[in-house]
């Protein structure tokens, strides 16, 4: 669907953010024709109470180099900490919250979407008020290397019908109790498959890093910061 517009949030710890990330961006705008993708550090994943590594301003500024002369990639703060209602610490970041706050900040008719990583949508029914998200952003899915996702179980979100679209590889349409429908889609042709946690154990181990997994200006920020050295 090419040439439809609009505008993808792609959360996530970025921690550090690596050309995998940035090869799923680039694969999402040119399947869907998106002008935009936002770039969010999240403060505090629900799912990952013991929080990332690197500081939240860390991330943010090694965001900022990964995404630099990307056209049409732009980092976003909506995911930044959340210190509401958590005196000993900031409270969680909600997908649902940023998206909603998204919407209120967008033209009424400018699409949205939610690219993740096929990881994080097989968790997504752990997700708080996961079944409104879909209304709130079409999704947009990244499988790794080689993984099939052609077939997805038709119960993979509760309380939302899924089907296959006709005569549409890797599209989907989500349908809810009320007749609303949103459509989901799986990316395909991505080659990069790049662990944060094994990038982190490299740099640790004094082994970092292959220029093909890190954007220079990020590898060189970790190591200024003398970040990951420590376990």
């Amino acid at each position: 669907m090419p040439g439809c517009g609009g505008v993808a949030f792609f959360g996530g710890s970025f921690d550090p953010p690596h050309l995998g990330h940035i090869a799923i961006a680039r694969a999402a705008m040119k399947s869907l024709g998106l002008n935009q993708i936002l770039f969010a550090p999240v403060g505090l994943q629900p799912l990952k109470p013991a929080g990332s590594s690197a500081s939240f301003e860390h991330r943010v500024a090694m965001t900022r180099l990964a995404i630099a002369n990307q056209p049409g990639f732009e980092l976003s703060l909506l995911d930044a900490p959340n210190p509401a209602g958590a005196p000993s610490g900031n409270s969680p970041n909600y997908t649902f919250d940023t998206l909603t706050k998204l919407r209120q900040s967008q033209p009424e008719d400018t699409p949205l979407y939610l690219l993740m990583g096929a990881d994080s949508f097989r968790t997504m029914h752990h997700w708080y008020r996961s079944g409104e998200i879909p209304f709130l952003a079409s999704l947009i899915v990244a499988p790794r290397p080689g993984e099939d996702l052609s077939h997805l179980p038709a119960d993979l979100l509760p309380d939302l019908r899924l089907e296959a679209l006709p005569n549409q590889s890797n599209h989907y349409l989500l349908t809810n109790s009320a007749g609303d429908s949103s459509k989901l889609t799986i990316l395909s042709g991505l080659n990069y498959d790049i662990s944060a946690t094994q990038l982190r154990a490299q740099v640790h181990g004094g082994d970092c890093c292959e220029p093909q997994l890190l954007d220079p200006a990020v590898l060189e920020y970790i190591r200024q910061h003398r970040l990951y050295e420590q376990s």
